[in-house]
This record gives structure tokens, C-alpha cells and sequence, in this order.
């Protein structure tokens, strides 16, 4: 399995409404489209209002790089920089655990 966490910051309250229409469109795209991606979930931050976390878990690396080639994530990409003041993203490495299995 191939994962990341992301921590994106929105610019303001105007900004944080706008990207999460953009996570919204976009994740309908990802359900209907991307069997190899395992997860997408995408969380509110308590106490944080700017604040949102990504979770993504892919079957393997090649289901992450057709993600990226998809239509709605290449629209997603484009529009959320004007959305944002800063993103950190964290790449995983499955240790041990429990869930979906490829």
C-alpha cells in the first residue's frame, strides 16, 4: 500500500468554503473513477477553522500515479493554490495496522 497524510491551510473563511466545494467535486470523482485508490478522506481540523487533513491510501504506487493523471485531481490541483496559504504533506510507509488490504 502506498499512502499520504496532507495538511492544507486555507487563506480565510471565503477561501476554506471554496476548497471544500473543490474537495467535494473532487472526491465524486475519485468514488466513481479510481477503484486503486483504497481511501480518500478529508478532515476538519477541531478548533482550527483554515485548517483541513487529507488522508490518502492507495493500492499501490501505479493507483496513486493514475490518481494523479486523473481529470479531477489535475482540476484540483490547478485550483487550489489561489485557495491556500500552505500545504505540508507527509508520505507513509505501512508499519503495521489494521483496515483495507490490497
Amino acid at each position: 500500500m502506498f499512502g499520504l497524510v496532507v495538511r492544507f491551510t486555507c487563506k480565510d473563511d471565503a477561501s476554506a468554503d471554496a476548497f471544500d466545494q473543490l474537495v467535494s467535486e473532487t472526491i465524486e470523482g475519485i468514488r466513481q473513477h479510481e477503484p486503486g485508490t483504497l481511501v480518500y478522506a478529508s478532515h476538519r481540523v477541531d478548533g482550527q477553522p483554515l485548517q483541513r487533513i487529507f488522508y490518502e491510501l492507495y493500492a499501490d504506487r501505479a493507483a496513486f500515479d493514475a490518481h494523479e493523471e486523473q481529470e479531477h485531481t489535475r482540476r484540483f490541483l490547478a485550483a487550489r493554490d489561489d485557495l491556500l496559504s500552505s500545504v505540508e504533506v507527509d508520505w507513509l510507509e505501512l508499519h503495521t495496522g489494521k483496515g483495507t488490504t490490497p
